[in-house]
């Protein structure tokens, strides 16, 4: 195979080189801004904007606040005076304008404006007690040399010490050593959108002929960002066809194990369990690793899903492993598999970093043997004194708080082992195939039987008194309440006190039944006061959103946050999730603070009138667009360069439809088109996907 690199890819990848007279720091300076020192950085470094300059009129012509560029003749100048600028009267044939400084040495002017000679200005024109001046112009040119400002310039993001005419001069040298590329998309998208080649919308980008041109609605930012959205997916679609092919084993059994968990269970499985553990095993029953991530709602049962499926690895004789963030997280998932996996005769340990050395050495001991079965921990399970007899299925919960080495590192610890992934995050399925594009997905969008609705209400932040009685009738009937206030980093301090403030309010009202938790608290004494209110010793937990993902008291039936118009949607959610989790039903009160913004009410009303996850991360996506969701990094995925999440997010699908379908039709990339994907693979960062197709 031709291992010289197509002339697109190597200009692309080249280092970028400053123009004459620029200072030598500013490459570091530019690197910082366009995210690397490569031509491809600095080409892929979108304007925020362009100013207009193509209003080019004689003097007379020009009104106050116009950006214009004038052509006239230096007539004389006026040296600063005390607090006066100084000013260079040009003159036309219509009239005159002024131009003023207010930093600078006469020499410098004498040097820029010859007395008798033509500058082309531009700037903006206003007036000054009756007369045009042009204060600091944007440019100053002279046009015997056939210099001009640009008609429309592009505005670049910049950072302290770089200069904006600089980074342009530099990003334009850098777009002149870009030569054409070969066509990877299908003809027929670029003919459906009527959109330029690769080249041109560079091109027009960076030199555009309308402000319009550098707008990410535009046609040539928008075929830009779908060429990021396709080689995204075209690198995921490959490394999930490369995973199919890794060496793995097939691992099944008779369903006995399985059949106790679901015979000790008070309800049958709800549909949508049962299909994903259908899913799950055809997966295991694969000789290759599985990657699936289960996305459920908060509650919807996806802890009996895991558990059949480490029955299942059991079955066939092989040990599971499941991850947790958290001790808390760690030992609650503890709690809700042991009767589960016991009810199946199956041995299980709980291994964090908090326990004993005596206690470790113990629980190690036997995983090493193969006397533990399933074991349930923190990072500690991945350190490396940490062995299993044979590693078949590994579980991960919310894996955005793991990165994609963690995941690695545990992978390693057996043959191939099968990986699932938890999320209690609903996202949009079309974010799901960006964020996770490279695994299976079984969503869990059933509740179990016997849940009941939350009774979600929202209230302004003065009836306050009302929801503290209605907590006190609460807790005399055995249940609990949490009652969670923000906590937001500008105000980190004043949000801490307000938390602490609530705190000693319900205190001196329940007395001693009260507990507070917030991040500035040790682990050690937050896991303490959550095992008080757990097991009822205290009744009414005040906390930040520490306790949003993953804590289970089913006798918790009331859920207060206050000031619920500072939170988003897919929060509120998580939060209110945390109750009703027991026999009795639930109630969320969102108490927002007076005046309340019509953005703000709209997601409170969301909330109170729907409580399925995924129609609210659908909300959510629109009224907030894509941003931190496609921003991803846990998913090991370089972030967006080109791409506006709120402009582009609706083109993911049908890119993720053309990479599959270049995929699957070329999957060694070997065709023209092939060759022509596997260069956009590589402009994008994703060369390893591209070396995969190469090894088959």
């Amino acid at each position: 195979m031709n291992d010289v690199p197509p002339p697109a890819l190597a200009a692309l990848l080249a280092p970028a080189r400053l123009p004459k007279g620029a200072r030598k720091d500013a490459l570091g300076l530019i690197a910082k801004v366009a995210g690397g020192g490569l031509v491809r950085d600095l080409v892929f470094l979108p304007p925020n904007s362009a100013i207009d300059r193509r209003l080019r009129v004689p003097i007379a012509e020009t009104q106050d606040g116009d950006i214009a560029t004038i052509e006239a003749e230096v007539d004389g100048y006026i040296p600063a005076y005390k607090n006066l600028p100084h000013r260079i009267r040009l003159r036309d044939e219509t009239g005159f304008l002024s131009v003023a400084y207010f930093r600078g040495s006469k020499e410098m002017f004498e040097r820029m404006w010859p007395v008798g000679q033509k500058r082309l200005v531009s700037g903006t024109v206003t007036f000054y007690e009756g007369m045009r001046q042009m204060l600091h112009p944007d440019h100053v040119v002279d046009p015997d040399r056939g210099e001009a400002p640009p008609p429309v310039e592009p505005v670049y993001p910049l950072t302290q010490g770089l200069a904006g005419r600089t980074l342009a001069r530099t990003i334009l040298g850098a777009l002149d050593t870009v030569p054409e590329a070969p066509e990877w998309l299908e003809p027929s998208t670029v003919k459906a959108h009527d959109w330029p080649d690769f080249r041109t919308a560079l091109e027009h980008i960076h030199r555009p002929t309308s402000p319009e041109d550098v707008a990410p609605e535009s046609a040539f930012r928008t075929r830009l960002a779908y060429d990021e959205l396709f080689a995204r997916q075209c690198a995921l679609r490959l490394r999930r066809q490369h995973r199919r092919k890794e060496p793995g084993r097939a691992v099944t059994g008779d369903g006995d194990l399985a059949d106790k968990i679901i015979a000790s269970l008070p309800f049958a499985p709800t549909g949508a369990q049962q299909r994903s553990v259908n899913e799950i095993y055809a997966d295991m029953a694969e000789p290759a690793p599985m990657l699936r991530l289960l996305q459920g709602d908060v509650g919807s049962g996806k802890t009996l899903v895991a558990a059949l499926a480490m029955a299942r690895a059991a079955e066939a004789g092989l040990q599971s492993a499941m991850m947790a963030p958290t001790d808390l997280l760690a030992r609650q998932h503890g709690v809700t598999l042991q009767p589960l996996l016991e009810a199946a005769g199956i041995s299980m340990a709980v291994l964090t970093g908090r326990d004993k050395p005596k206690d470790r050495r113990a629980i190690m001991e036997k995983l090493a043997s193969g006397e533990v079965a399933v074991v349930v921990g923190t990072h500690a399970l991945f350190q490396e004194d940490v062995n299993f007899k044979d590693l078949g299925l590994i579980v991960i919960d919310e894996q955005h708080r793991f990165g994609v080495s963690d995941r690695m590192r545990m992978v390693a610890k057996g043959f191939a082992p099968h990986v699932l992934v938890m999320s209690a995050t609903p996202i949009p399925r079309t974010l799901a195939l960006s964020i996770h594009g490279d695994m299976d997905i079984s969503i869990l969008d059933e509740k179990p039987p016997g849940r009941q609705p939350i009774r979600t209400v929202a209230m302004p932040s003065t009836r306050a008194h009302e929801i503290m009685d209605a907590i006190r009738e609460a807790t005399a009937r055995g249940e609990r309440a949490y009652w969670v206030c923000p906590l937001i980093e500008e105000s980190e301090a004043v949000d801490l006190a307000a938390v602490e403030d609530r705190y000693e309010e319900l205190k001196a009202l329940f007395g001693k039944g009260v507990e507070i938790v917030h991040g500035r608290i040790s682990p050690t004494a937050r896991e303490a006061a959550m095992e008080r209110f757990r097991s009822g010793e205290s009744t009414v937990m005040v906390a930040t959103t520490v306790i949003e993902v993953g804590v289970n008291v089913p006798e918790a039936t009331i859920m207060v946050i206050e000031h619920a118009e500072r939170f988003g949607l897919a929060q509120l959610h998580q939060l209110r999730g945390r109750v009703g989790r027991g026999d009795k039903r639930g109630s969320c009160i969102l108490l927002w603070k007076p005046p309340i913004g019509p953005a703000a009410k709209e997601r409170l009303d969301t909330l109170r009138q729907n409580d399925d996850g995924f129609a609210i991360a659908e909300v959510d996506f629109k009224m907030r667009g894509a941003g931190d969701v496609l921003g991803t990094q846990q998913s090991g995925l370089p972030p967006f360069r080109l791409v506006s999440p709120e402009a582009h997010a609706d083109m993911l699908g049908a890119a993720d439809k053309e990479a599959r379908l270049a995929v699957e039709r070329d999957p060694d990339l070997k065709t023209p088109r092939g060759q022509a994907v596997r260069l956009v693979l590589n402009i994008f960062g994703y060369a390893d996907a591209a070396e995969l197709a190469r090894s088959g």
